[in-house]
């Protein structure tokens, strides 16, 4: 077997740019470097990772030289953690990159003519701005390469953390996340304690054995708090014992839910929650509008930066009254009854049964009877047949998950001839592919991107587009 061949160590080399997933860049010998958790300016060694015939990898083991436009990190996992990666980089140039980044994907994949793009929305907090958080337990906590390197020995190797990027079965043990609410830090916190204290064995991602497997908090901007607790299995002295503890130390969550999941995967969304104290839902507010948020539910993780966004896509949509519109991936209905009072008629459209029953829950409790929701996967709900039988849509509101849209759904819209389409996307790169599809009928006409998540490269993107004249 031949010796695998060593990957060279670059020296002095200048970060020039961003990337990207967060990564950074620089150029050695007409050859582009990606590495990560340095910004443009900083002068570093790179070990290459991986190397490829058109560009390489690498991980910085020495910074020689801090750019001018570094800041200080301000979480002390940065580096390790896979949030956060652009806390070093101003914010400012944050949200340049981030617009750059939809102009890029817009042109490159979308290749359809564009207005200016508005600037980008930043969002006024920057900070405990998420609304929803999951933690993992693991019995094999990550270890840092200086952990590492200095031999340190652990008694205790639990971890109640953030999965590591690529890895599975690795969790970081968090002590302290700037994403939510302080209260979030405090109820880890207190069930990590109280598992040591009475010898609550975390699960072994890896063997799928153990008790404690993930939990998720929520928090709403109306001050309601939602923790579901998932169990690898049933035992319930043991899980009251938590449970009843948890409920002694915040009589503030509204919500305690547990999940017994004994799958090999996390996900809860086949699973039954169980309600423990409380109620199965939590409200969020937008405008007078209250939303029903269960724990199954989706909304938009950065509440106060929602409501900017759905703002813009009420302002694309131009809605005058007397328009029926489709709200296709409406989830919980929030964009639905957003636009409700402003339109003739509303029809949403989701894959997600529970999240259409709490949509019609929305509409109910907000008094608002001019909206229809239907459940079901989007290509085989939305048809012709569909809008034979509930009316040609005057505007269609678009929300998919990062996949885009499926091209029959695309085929339909181009059937159906709505006058214009609001697209809003948390993934420019597959709204581009998905506007060059609809550019046969369709002209962009506005492009407002969104800053929903500060400190990550992720951003938000909406697009009006208008029915061609012929």
């Amino acid at each position: 077997m031949g010796r695998k061949k060593e990957l060279p160590l670059l020296e002095n080399i200048e970060i020039t740019g961003v990337a990207n997933e967060g990564k950074a860049i620089a150029r050695v010998n007409d050859m582009v470097v990606f590495t990560q958790f340095v910004v443009p300016g900083d002068i570093v060694d790179l070990q290459v990772t991986r190397k490829k015939n058109s560009y390489m990898e690498g991980r910085v083991t020495k910074i020689h030289k801090y750019s001018d436009r570094r800041e200080e990190a301000f979480c002390s996992h940065y580096g390790v953690c896979g949030g956060c990666k652009w806390q070093i980089l101003p914010y400012e140039d944050q949200l340049k990159a981030k617009q750059d980044q939809v102009f890029n994907n817009l042109t490159r994949i979308g290749k359809v003519e564009l207005p200016p793009l508005k600037p980008i929305l930043g969002s006024a907090k920057t900070q405990r701005y998420r609304n929803k958080l999951e933690f993992t337990f693991s019995n094999k906590k990550w270890l840092t390469y200086e952990q590492v390197a200095a031999g340190e020995k652990f008694d205790n190797m639990d971890a109640l953390g953030f999965h590591i990027p690529g890895m599975f079965d690795k969790v970081l043990d968090i002590n302290k996340c700037h994403l939510q609410d302080e209260v979030c830090d405090q109820i880890r916190d207190c069930i990590k304690a109280y598992a040591h204290a009475h010898n609550l064995p975390f699960f072994d991602l890896r063997n799928k054995e153990g008790f404690l497997r993930t939990i998720v908090v929520r928090t709403a901007s109306t001050g309601e708090i939602m923790l579901i607790v998932v169990f690898y299995h049933e035992d319930k002295e043991l899980r009251e014992g938590l449970l009843n503890h948890l409920v002694e130390q915040f009589p503030q969550i509204t919500s305690l839910i547990y999940v017994i999941n004994g799958k090999c995967n996390d996900t809860i969304t086949d699973q039954e929650t169980i309600v423990y104290k409380g109620r199965d839902y939590i409200y969020e507010e937008m405008e007078g509008l209250k939303f029903k948020i269960g724990p199954k539910s989706f909304y938009q993780t950065n509440s106060q930066q929602a409501y900017e966004l759905y703002k813009v896509a009420r302002e694309f949509a131009q809605l005058k009254g007397d328009e029926l519109v489709y709200d296709l991936y409406t989830g919980t209905g929030t964009i639905a009854c957003f636009v409700a009072k402003h339109a003739k008629k509303v029809v949403g459209i989701e894959y997600v049964p529970e999240a259409i029953e709490d949509a019609k829950v929305n509409a109910a409790n907000n008094n608002i009877d001019n909206t229809l929701f239907f459940a079901g996967d989007m290509k085989a709900i939305l048809t012709n047949d569909f809008i034979a039988e509930h009316g040609r849509p005057d505007v269609i509101i678009t929300d998919p998950p990062r996949d885009g849209m499926h091209p029959d759904v695309v085929e339909t819209i181009l059937a159906a001839e709505p006058k214009r389409i609001v697209y809003v996307s948390c993934n420019p790169a597959t709204q581009a592919r998905d506007l060059n599809l609809l550019d046969a009928k369709y002209k962009v006409t506005a492009v407002q991107p969104v800053d929903m998540f500060p400190h990550t490269h992720h951003v938000e993107n909406v697009v009006a587009l208008e029915l061609r004249i012929e």
